[in-house]
């Protein structure tokens, strides 16, 4: 069933869509709701007076709008304001990112996030100006969509309450060149027109074929002409983002032309022809004229069609956060292009009933004369008479820190859109750090970052407001420098803390042990102020050794010697440190109000070290000598101390050095007791006489054994 009626007179709309290959001009009329297309018109550039929807012949363009403006006057009177649109394909799409520091701030909240957002805005907007072309200063940003949150180096799902090191937010933006808008503002001038409402062509297409209740999908739509391929993205009840491939229907129609030789305006004619005829004549350059079967004239182009397709399947997933949309649709000329939906979707994972052309029997509540052919091409012009009616696009002016700033209502226009249109640069939104400083402590390099500054303030009309607040004409926006950061200048309490004295009694006498604090080579405070590459050396042991050490008390080192070269400790002959009545080790840590008492020994013997080693240098014999107990020994080693040969009673000292010689050790003889005893013979012995061991004779020089019972028996 189409849509036609009967022109309606009342609220006529003039509207012009300049595209690259010719100029539609349409008369529109609406009453309660219902648009009626009461008139269009189709003329063709006599020249290349567009590229990439920029206009680069303004007096050519300006001539065909008023042959289209002179055709319509003549059936529907004198026309003097007209809604136009900017193309699509003029936009530029850029991505951005901005990382900031957060160590040490406060947890980060809505409104840090928006600057954040805002200054990545900015620094896709510097890289654009940096690549672009032209030598236009100034783009309008007319949206922009987050693609990454990053708290240090890793993605995230939000920023708000984090805290980390450092905080990124990756944008892709979009913006319209400002010559575009002005471009068109001269064309029509020229054509003795005034602008009555612009929007842009995505926007115009959307609005009529996406309704604000269908923007909570995620939807693609491909406005396909000659020269490019315009794409708008809707997403949580909003246009998230635009964007544009060089490459449209003229692609298609270049195929045909190079294939069969053909001139491009007869190229041009067959393309049309796919999709309605079954069978394609064409006559080439050369006159020679043929007749081929559509499908395999398809089967040709085919390879063009996949590139249209591939081109247009990576931009979609490019601006939508690299993944595919839940549907797309097709307008414009180029849409009749046979294969391109089922390419479209094979290239983006959709099934083909996710991506559709979509007419003017897809427009709700419109109507049209007789004789206008329902084609997709004329979705973008009506959707411009529509949208200049229903949301038409105005300039605003704004003042910001007494400076009027003019903005081009694309959208609901924030502060954020404000202040960067006034070239306010993200580094204003914030104080700056204060300067850092590197130091040694005690060898190791560190750096000591400067306080953070303080976030600028924003007043809208004299109240707090955010970058995200919504502006009208008129307001007046005052951005308020935030507070440098100070300079780091820590004192060396602040660096490693509070290190308290203490105070300790060592064998009666009062000392205070305080840390030990350098700077630069010179004894300094506590509340010493640090300077950049200051080199500080500090230390505060409580180690009973190193206090002692420190105080200069001296104490005798853990007793030790060296016994046939084997370093032995002797605990007995060591000083003792006592804390009340408990021994503790040298490296005991002392605590304020502690009483040491330190305990020395004397020197031992050699007898004392070899009886405390168990290393007897000796053999005894216990036997009795005419009823009386002797005890005989017999040495069996030689001792050196430090060398020299030494006997049982010499003094050693820590540190001396031992060498006991082993030797053989021989029996005792009968003749060894009087070295032990004190015996004279009797003066009334005779002179016989003989020696008893246990009641048996025994020579003089034989073998007596540890038991034994001696005896000299006389004979009278």
């Amino acid at each position: 069933m189409t849509k036609k009626g009967c022109i309606i007179l009342s609220n006529k709309l003039f509207a012009l869509d300049i595209g690259t290959r010719s100029v539609v001009g349409i008369i529109l009329t609406e009453q309660d709701g219902i648009y009626h297309v009461a008139d269009l018109v189709i003329v063709e550039h006599k020249d290349r007076s567009m590229i990439d929807g920029q206009i680069h012949n303004i007096v050519s363009v300006a001539t065909v709008i008023s042959e289209i403006k002179s055709m319509l006057e003549k059936r529907h009177g004198t026309l003097n304001r007209v809604s136009v649109a900017a193309a699509g394909r003029a936009l530029k799409t850029m991505e951005g990112s901005m990382t900031i520091e957060i160590a040490g701030k406060p947890l980060f909240n809505s409104e840090d996030i928006n600057r954040l957002e805002l200054a990545a805005v900015q620094q896709a907007q510097q890289k654009l100006l940096s690549t672009a072309s032209t030598a236009d200063d100034y783009y309008y940003c007319v949206g922009y969509s987050v693609l990454h949150y990053k708290l240090d180096g890793n993605e995230i799902g939000s920023l708000i309450d984090q805290a980390g090191r450092s905080a990124t937010v990756e944008v892709i933006a979009t913006f319209l060149p400002r010559v575009v808008v002005e471009s068109l503002l001269s064309a029509l001038k020229r054509a003795g027109l005034e602008m009555e409402a612009l929007t842009l062509e995505p926007i115009a297409a959307i609005n009529v074929l996406i309704p604000q209740s269908m923007r909570r999908l995620n939807v693609a739509l491909v406005d396909i002409g000659a020269g490019t391929s315009d794409i708008a993205i809707t997403d949580n009840n909003t246009v998230v983002s635009y964007g544009m491939v060089p490459i449209a229907g003229d692609e298609i129609t270049e195929a045909l032309s190079n294939h069969f030789l053909l001139d491009f305006p007869v190229a041009e004619v067959a393309k049309r022809s796919l999709s309605s005829d079954e069978t394609i004549t064409m006559s080439d350059i050369l006159g020679f004229e043929q007749q081929v079967p559509s499908l395999e004239v398809v089967s040709i182009i085919k390879p063009a069609i996949e590139k249209l397709a591939s081109s247009i399947a990576d931009e979609i997933k490019r601006l939508n956060n690299s993944k595919s949309p839940q549907a797309v649709m097709v307008v414009g000329g180029g849409s009749l292009t046979p294969l391109l939906p089922k390419e479209l979707s094979i290239r983006l994972d959709l099934p083909e009933n996710r991506v559709g052309i979509r007419g003017l029997d897809a427009l709700s509540d419109v109507t049209w004369s007789e004789g206008i052919v329902c084609t997709p091409a004329l979705v973008t012009p009506i959707g411009i008479a529509i949208a200049a009616r229903r949301a038409p696009i105005h300039y605003m002016s704004v003042t910001v820190n007494e400076k009027t700033i003019r903005l081009f209502e694309l959208k609901e226009m924030t502060v954020g859109d404000a202040l960067l249109a006034a070239n306010i640069k993200a580094r204003q939104l914030y104080g700056k750090p204060g300067m850092g400083m590197s130091i040694t402590l005690n060898g190791s390099l560190m750096t000591i970052p400067g306080e953070h500054g303080k976030s600028a303030s924003i007043l809208l009309n004299g109240s707090p407001a955010s970058t995200k607040d919504f502006i009208a004409n008129g307001d007046l926006i005052t951005l308020e420098r935030g507070k440098d950061g100070k300079d780091a200048s820590p004192t060396i309490r602040e660096l490693i803390g509070d290190i308290d004295p203490i105070e300790v009694n060592v064998n009666g006498n009062k000392y205070t042990i305080v840390p030990t604090i350098e700077c630069n080579g010179q004894q300094v405070e506590l509340d010493t102020i640090i300077h950049d590459r200051d080199q500080i050396v500090y230390s505060h042991t409580t180690k009973l050794s190193d206090v002692l050490s420190g105080l200069d008390i001296k104490t005798t080192a853990p007793f030790e010697v060296y016994v046939n070269n084997k370093r032995i400790l002797l605990a007995e002959w060591s000083t003792t440190f006592l804390i009340g009545n408990m021994p503790v080790p040298a490296d005991h840590l002392l605590k304020d109000g502690d009483e040491v008492r330190i305990k020395a020994h004397t020197s031992p013997t050699v007898w004392e070290i070899i009886s405390a080693l168990d290393q007897s240098t000796q053999s005894t014999a216990s036997i009795t000598f005419n009823g009386q107990p002797v005890t005989i020994t017999n040495s069996g080693s030689s001792i050196l101390l430090n060398g020299q040969q030494v006997d049982n009673s010499s003094i050693v000292h820590s540190g001396d050095r031992l060498t006991i010689a082993e030797t053989v050790h021989r029996p005792f003889l009968f003749s060894d007791i009087f070295l032990f005893v004190d015996y004279s013979l009797p003066t009334t012995a005779s002179t016989s006489y003989q020696l008893l061991r246990n009641g048996e004779p025994i020579g003089f020089n034989d073998p007596i054994f540890s038991g034994d019972a001696l005896e000299i028996k006389f004979s009278s």
